[in-house]
């Protein structure tokens, strides 16, 4: 009965462009997404963590690394484990659709049975959401285990991962149909709580970035020289997006 902390890698430029990002490689945090994984750090310093695991792409290595920075050297909460990776908890293959815009995406055909019926979507070239559920929830399972055989049922331990891959793992915490796990937000830099119990698994918390209620429902400002996103305002965020109200 390990107790699991989700965290998605802080904003990066391709997140306030509006770009799938996927697994391009090269697409590290921005300013802003420096500042909120700096906040988490210091948010989680005195948390002490029986694992880190985190996706082997850039964005969330610097992520995960903002938890070691601002632990201090010494103290009872001091230690953090060797950060590990995990492939299994990599973004989506969005395959074709990688490094594209979402405002055109979303002119595709593929884009409604992505917000309406995700469990039917393969990427072109890419990977089915089903698969992607599939390998991120059997990963989070297999180190949970492992942690709690280890350190114990109260031990906390963590993953940084990627938008749509906590939002898989969250609608399997949850008992939802995946063509229902659009209805869950994963902003940048944020914490879901899952424990794991022999029973079932209990969602904590989601989505928490410590941020006041006003804030999170301010809309987002408009964006100078950028076309409108094609997007309809109850459509998900396809790759976890910027975050906040749109």
């Amino acid at each position: 009965m390990a107790i699991l902390l989700l965290i998605r890698h802080g904003r990066t430029k391709a997140n306030i462009s509006g770009v799938l990002a996927g697994r391009t490689t090269g697409v590290g945090l921005d300013e802003v997404g420096v500042r909120q994984v700096a906040d988490l750090g210091t948010r989680l310093a005195g948390v002490p963590l029986a694992a880190v695991i985190a996706s082997p792409l850039q964005r969330t290595v610097e992520t995960a690394r903002a938890l070691y920075d601002a632990t201090p050297a010494t103290g009872e909460a001091a230690s953090r484990p060797p950060l590990r990776k995990d492939i299994r908890l990599a973004e989506v293959k969005y395959g074709e659709w990688e490094g594209k815009h979402l405002s055109k995406l979303a002119k595709e055909p593929l884009w409604r049975t992505v917000q309406q019926y995700p469990s039917q979507v393969t990427f072109p070239g890419g990977e089915s959401l089903r698969s992607v559920q599939a390998r991120s929830v059997e990963a989070v399972r297999e180190h949970d285990a492992a942690v709690r055989a280890e350190h114990g049922d109260d031990a906390v331990w963590a993953v940084v991962s990627h938008g749509d891959v906590i939002k898989a793992i969250l609608a399997d915490a949850l008992g939802c149909h995946l063509d229902l796990f659009q209805r869950i937000g994963v902003d940048p830099a944020s914490v879901s709580v899952v424990r794991y119990t022999s029973e079932r698994p209990f969602v904590v918390r989601m989505n928490d970035s410590s941020i006041s209620l006003g804030e999170a429902l301010k809309p987002a400002p408009p964006r100078k020289g950028r076309k409108r996103a094609a997007t309809k305002r109850s459509d998900a965020a396809v790759g976890g997006g910027a975050g906040g109200i749109r």
